[in-house]
């Protein structure tokens, strides 16, 4: 079994699809990765040997930030436009989106469910108050 900074890859598919389940690794840098590790980019993950494994680790660690790394570095370029007042950490404290695009309609995955005008909850049909 391939495992690459703390990820199984998965054992079916090819070496450079299964590379892209790393958080950081595109099929851009994927195809980079393997092309530098001199590895077939068809042949499946558990045809790979181990040797060829731990190039592509080391190719990796040398030249990508990946998972935890990369992670962090990206939380924390939040973090720094949220503490400083910017006008995309105000987006970010919100929960709207970022990047210019319009709220009236759509950007329902960052701003959640519809809480609309008749979303109450309906009396019982006999009770009087």
């Amino acid at each position: 079994m391939a495992r690459i900074s703390g990820v199984d890859l998965p054992k079916d598919k090819r070496i450079d699809i299964g590379l892209t389940y790393v958080f950081g690794i595109g099929r851009a840098a994927a195809q980079a990765i393997l092309k530098k590790a001199g590895i077939d980019g068809s042949i499946r993950v558990k045809d790979v040997s181990e040797d060829k494994i731990v190039k592509m680790r080391e190719v990796i660690e040398r030249d990508y930030r990946v998972e935890g790394d990369l992670r962090k570095e990206v939380s924390m370029n939040i973090k720094r436009l949220v503490d400083t007042g910017t006008f995309r950490g105000l987006r970010h404290r919100k929960g709207l989106p970022v990047r210019g695009q319009r709220t009236k309609t759509n950007a329902r995955t960052r701003k959640g469910r519809r809480s609309g005008v008749g979303s109450k909850p309906q009396k019982p049909a006999g009770s009087r108050a």
